[in-house]
């Protein structure tokens, strides 16, 4: 990103302003700046001397976003200028972080610690001060590591913010923002694994983690009176141990079954995957109402590809659920549209061959580089540049995506410092790697730096503006990559 910082006046030797702000002395200098440059912020101010209070600030944002500069007008207002025409007021606070965030992006949303209702909660900014606080404060503290882009976070601040309020004076309520990798070492330290963690800090020691995500202002406070370890959690019954009606298959009895059952429906599945649950009732009924007649066209059976992994390497299992038929022991068909009870029982009194599959994204000739977790991070350190974005196949988002993305990869085939990639989340142990990138819900936009997260895109992702998201992915990649 590109980024100027105009000062139109007469030159006073008495006015030290830093090298790095640009100074115009005509306004014909100040528009062709408008002109030639991307983006421009401005400070509009009565007489020079009454901008010197800002110029500190402005200088050190200057350092992190390169080139800035001030513009001598009437009256005092920060203004964002992207592609030389006007683009938004700058009414947020004068200080570092919220200037520089805004320079991010002018349209992105505040900082948590410049919403008012969050002034009872104390913005931690860096691990010194995460330190300091945890050294001096003699009440307890209850610490919020989140990140900006997490969906839950967000939903958790308001009540954060309350809790802190109404607990004013007693305790402590604390934010930071952890998801920079220098803060890496800091949630090891804490056994940061997702967003949000909460910790509970008395006299500088961490004794609990707090896990209620569900809680009000009112539950925060009353555990702050008596503050637990978390409650272990009842482990979730295994499918094969549950009262099921469906065959679970080992790697030892696999081959076994096929041979005492002709006609055998089998689906590979994982214990996490959230469509692997949600089948499994629809599985079960089905297998219930197959295995009541005593001419029964077949049997449905299960087996768990996280630990019988012989099976599933096989028949090349790489996503879940998988569905295949068998047939005398042969793998007739794979099954990808059998989802409902209903449509189950139907193909088991009458096996068909599936519809020909849809080719998929990573068959299709493109500029795309498609990743996984074997090979994202070496792709990614390689490039200057990289926006890459999380999918699932069956997402009827990315769908309407793709197409977008990959025009836009297209248009930047030539550049070698630019990457457009892709990771299907549904495939082998990709699942794993876009848990660890912050990918709650397809497609994710993320940005890369060499390596290092920078940023997600953001937008209105609802089913009519999908088109009008991703077809701006190609002036996001210009504004960014330069």
């Amino acid at each position: 990103m590109l980024v100027l910082l105009v000062w139109l006046l007469p030159v006073l030797e008495a006015v030290k302003v830093s090298p790095l702000i640009e100074q115009v002395s005509d306004h014909k200098d100040f528009k062709k700046l408008l002109r030639t440059r991307t983006n421009v912020l401005v400070l509009y101010t009565k007489t020079a001397a009454s901008g010197d209070s800002h110029l500190k600030l402005l200088s050190d944002v200057a350092q992190t976003v390169k080139v800035m500069g001030r513009f001598k007008k009437k009256k005092k207002h920060i203004t964002g200028l992207p592609d030389g025409t006007f683009h938004t007021e700058y009414n947020r606070p004068a200080t570092f972080k919220s200037m520089v965030a805004f320079l991010k992006d002018p349209s992105g949303p505040p900082l948590w610690e410049e919403n008012p209702e969050a002034k009872d909660v104390v913005h931690i900014e860096t691990e010194k001060d995460f330190r300091k606080l945890l050294k001096k404060e003699e009440r307890p503290i209850l610490m919020m590591f989140y990140a900006p882009w997490c969906g839950v976070c967000k939903r958790m601040q308001p009540i954060f913010q309350q809790a802190a309020t109404e607990t004013k004076g007693k305790y402590v309520l604390a934010g930071m923002n952890v998801h920079p990798a220098e803060f890496d070492g800091l949630k090891q330290e804490y056994n940061v694994k997702g967003y949000p963690t909460f910790c509970y800090f008395e006299k500088g020691k961490f004794l609990h983690h707090y896990e209620n995500y569900g809680a009000t202002a009112k539950d925060i406070a009353d555990w702050m009176r008596n503050p637990q370890p978390p409650q272990p959690k009842t482990p979730e019954v295994p499918w094969s141990e549950s009262d099921s009606p469906v065959f679970h298959l080992t790697d030892e009895s696999f081959d076994s079954f096929l041979e005492e059952h002709p006609a055998a429906l089998i689906m590979f599945y994982a214990p996490w995957c959230g469509h692997c649950k949600k089948m499994k009732p629809e599985y079960d009924e089905a297998a219930e109402i197959l295995n009541k007649g005593a001419d029964s066209p077949g049997v449905l059976a299960a087996v768990d590809s996280t630990v019988h992994k012989s099976v599933g390497d096989r028949f090349k299992i790489s996503g879940f659920p998988t569905l295949k038929y068998f047939e005398k022991g042969e793998d007739k068909f794979t099954l990808p549209q059998l989802r409902s009870k209903e449509k189950i029982i139907e193909f088991m009194h009458n096996p068909q061959a599936p519809p020909p599959p849809e080719q998929s994204w990573e068959d299709k000739p493109s500029s795309v580089s498609h990743l996984g977790s074997e090979d994202f991070r070496e792709a990614l350190k390689k490039k200057k540049h990289a926006l890459v974005m999380f999918y699932a196949p069956w997402c009827p988002h990315c769908k309407s995506s793709v197409p977008h993305f990959t025009t836009a990869a297209e248009l930047f085939k030539e550049d070698r410092k630019i990457v457009y990639a892709a990771v299907d989340c549904t495939k082998g142990q990709n699942h794993d790697l876009c848990k660890q990138e912050g990918v709650e819900g397809y497609p994710t936009f993320n940005y890369y730096n060499y390596g290092k997260f920078v940023e997600k895109y953001s937008g209105d992702r609802g089913v009519s503006a999908t088109s009008r998201y991703t077809q701006k992915l190609p002036v996001y990649c210009l504004r960014l990559c330069r």
